[in-house]
């Protein structure tokens, strides 16, 4: 089957390999949700695919929209920055891909109220 939609989980990248395993779960899970779409890891340093080398490859497999959810917390110079000229550069080069960006973490909504019952649910639990 030719997946012609894709989403890319854009994170940093770490040294340490263990980082990864909450974003491979969440890679997973959005598999199973959304099996007609590729689900890629990709990541700004210290690890790869990095997000050219994702971005290339799935277009190259036959992906025509990808949407880069950004896992980091909130807006700063790499995704104000550095998400915003990998797109340029590779939309650039490949216009018949449409690349679109999601909101970083903290500007999902409804992330506020679930952080909030997740921290109290954990205080009770401590208590």
């Amino acid at each position: 089957m030719s997946r012609t939609d894709a989403i890319i989980l854009f994170a940093h990248g770490a040294r340490d390999t263990r980082w990864v395993q909450p974003l491979q779960r969440l890679q997973e899970a959005l598999a199973q949700a959304r099996p007609s779409t590729s689900v890629q890891l990709a990541f700004l340093e210290l690890q790869s695919p990095n997000l050219e080398q994702a971005l290339t490859q799935l277009a190259a497999a036959g992906c025509r929209r990808i949407d880069i959810a950004p896992i980091f917390w909130a807006q700063g110079g790499h995704v104000a920055q550095d998400l915003p000229d990998v797109v340029r550069q590779f939309t650039a080069r490949q216009p018949e891909v449409h690349v679109r960006v999601l909101p970083v973490l903290s500007e999902l909504p409804g992330m506020d109220g679930f952080l909030v019952g997740a921290i109290l649910a954990q205080l009770e639990q401590q208590a």
